[in-house]
């Protein structure tokens, strides 16, 4: 598989069919939100609240060019919410998409690391073989030295895989935040959450979208008492196979290039797709993006 136009294109349209997915749910989880979202031109624009990360667009310039009227469109759309208007924006995009945003005042703010590779997981020790994968996909299992248990999380689990991932942040500031994205993920069609559990404990969380054979990694948090367990490599390990069994050919993730959330992935096999830009219009900022759904 190459990093070409095909690619991003099927890359960017899962992503943001997740994210639609995540803001529908929110709605109905909490319909004072106003969380909506709308195509135009076929650039996705969400509105999760003004100061949500998943309050942006995807898409621009990678299925349509992209006019000055559809820019229009879009930043009424934002404007009516009272709202930043930002574009998150892949370098495969129409060349016309960057003098474009560049005339209307737009300044990039933020870069992400698009990281892909074929689903499926062959193991240090042993290559899984097809049969074998479709058995243990979603069966819990014990993996790592210190025996890390991973399961699916069902409706009876979400408040205490919600829980789960707010600890993992609460050092950063974020726990009450990252609870409620976690209780929208739940919720959110086309995602499958798990936890990492220790001795019966659960130390860490995990999600994965699926849309058009495309697995988007998501949702990783871990306690600070359970780190450098192997919980979060066992987690990955764990959704790979997962998404491999329901037919998915890819899986991708995003990440702060550089970080070690990137040295991890192309540990793992993943490697960099292109780099995403963040634009945003005037002094508008970006919300932090590191506890979003789509983060690793």
């Amino acid at each position: 598989m190459f990093a070409d136009l095909a690619l991003a294109r099927r890359l960017e349209r899962a992503e943001g069919t997740n994210n639609a997915r995540a803001v529908e749910a929110r709605a109905r989880l909490f319909p004072d939100s106003g969380a909506t979202w709308t195509e135009v031109a076929g650039v996705y624009a969400m509105f999760d609240g003004p100061e949500s990360p998943l309050t942006q667009t995807f898409g621009l310039g990678m299925f349509e060019t992209p006019t000055a009227d559809a820019l229009d469109a879009i930043e009424a759309f934002y404007g009516e919410r009272s709202a930043p208007v930002h574009h998150e924006v892949s370098p495969i995009a129409d060349p016309s998409v960057l003098a474009l945003l560049s005339a209307r005042g737009y300044r990039p703010i933020e870069l992400t690391s698009v990281l892909y590779r074929e689903a499926g997981w062959v193991g240090q020790a042993r290559q899984v073989g097809q049969a074998t994968e479709a058995a243990e996909a979603g069966r819990a299992g014990h993996v790592g030295p210190d025996a890390i248990t991973i399961r699916t999380v069902g409706d009876a689990d979400a408040e205490v895989y919600a829980r789960t991932a707010a600890d993992g942040w609460r050092d950063s500031g974020y726990a009450d935040f990252v609870y409620q994205v976690a209780r929208v993920n739940a919720a959110t069609e086309g995602v499958t959450l798990f936890l990492a559990e220790l001795e019966g404990r659960p130390i860490a969380t995990a999600a994965l979208a699926i849309h058009g054979r495309v697995a988007n990694l998501a949702g990783a948090s871990t306690m600070p008492d359970g780190r450098r367990r192997g919980a979060q490599n066992a987690l990955l390990e764990h959704r790979l196979r997962f998404a491999a069994a329901r037919g998915c050919d890819i899986a991708f993730m995003g990440a702060l290039p550089g970080s070690g959330s990137q040295r991890n992935a192309e540990r793992h096999g993943f490697r960099v797709a292109y780099t995403r830009v963040k634009w945003t219009l005037g002094d508008g900022e970006a919300a932090d993006s590191s506890s979003t759904t789509i983060g690793a």
